[in-house]
């Protein structure tokens, strides 16, 4: 009885959630897992193809899902996203904003060009799609939001500067949020994490023309002596977005082997 009832908590049947970023590493994992548990997931990335991608793998694994193509730093494209959403299903409980971008280079090798990206593919879509998600979730009664931050939302790291500054806003304005929209019963949490093995830390060690097995060794140099999945973070996303979680808001849930220990 004990076990039905931890299950109850952690089901997301019935539940809508839009995730960006889906198409591909911590974004795809987080679809997956949301998916896996009931919730009909809306995979949108700037990459039709790789959204399409998740959005038939849930649909193969027995969930459901649609795919949606837009990029998060343009608002046109951002409520054209949760409009469609809100139009099919006729509401969104779950907002995950996992969209990143990391560029390795320092305030002198940055150009203006790169750190407007950056900022704007990582930061600014965070506010884009909470602007339109969190008056629907205050028409429904509440929602949970979580964000994707990293280890380096709470600390810095070398050659990435846009990369943490972007990071370090998206933990505040998590804070903020969960201030403001408290009283609304939408819970705004963040979830940080460390080095995840996927397309977007290879593209880290290319940028920083570093050796791969060394890259990759320095990256699992934490308590826990691995680098992380997918999973590890999905797993975490799914605590905070299900009824598990019921107290808890404004948080910064760091998931990274212990590296910040």
């Amino acid at each position: 009885m004990r076990v039905e009832k931890a299950v109850q908590l952690l089901s997301l049947e019935g539940k809508v959630a839009l995730v960006t970023g889906a198409g591909s590493g911590i974004g795809r994992g987080i679809a997956l897992r949301l998916a896996e548990v009931g919730a009909f997931v809306a995979v949108l990335d700037v990459d039709e193809a790789r959204a399409v991608e998740t959005a038939v793998e849930i649909q193969l694994r027995g969930g459901a899902s649609v795919h949606l193509h837009g990029d998060v730093s343009k608002s046109d494209d951002c409520r054209r996203a949760v409009a469609g959403v809100i139009e099919n299903k006729g509401r969104i409980d779950i907002l995950c904003n996992s969209a990143g971008v990391a560029i390795r280079k320092d305030v002198v090798e940055l150009t203006e060009d790169e750190w407007d990206r950056a900022l704007d593919v990582t930061l600014k879509s965070v506010y884009l799609l909470s602007h339109e998600v969190v008056p629907q979730m205050i028409r429904q009664g509440g929602g949970a939001i979580v964000n994707i931050g990293s280890g380096w939302s709470l600390k810095g790291g070398p050659r990435a500067a846009a990369y943490c500054a972007a990071k370090g806003g998206v933990v505040n304005l998590t804070r903020a949020m969960a201030i403001d929209h408290g009283r609304h019963n939408i819970r705004v949490n963040c979830v940080c994490p460390g080095d995840v093995e996927t397309r977007m830390l290879y593209s880290e060690c290319a940028q920083l023309g570093e050796n791969i097995e060394a890259f990759m060794r320095e990256a699992a140099n934490r308590p826990l002596g691995r680098v992380g999945t997918p999973d590890d973070v999905a797993n975490a996303v799914l605590f905070l977005a299900s009824s598990m979680s019921n107290w808890v808001t404004g948080v910064a849930l760091v998931v990274d082997g212990g590296g910040l220990a």
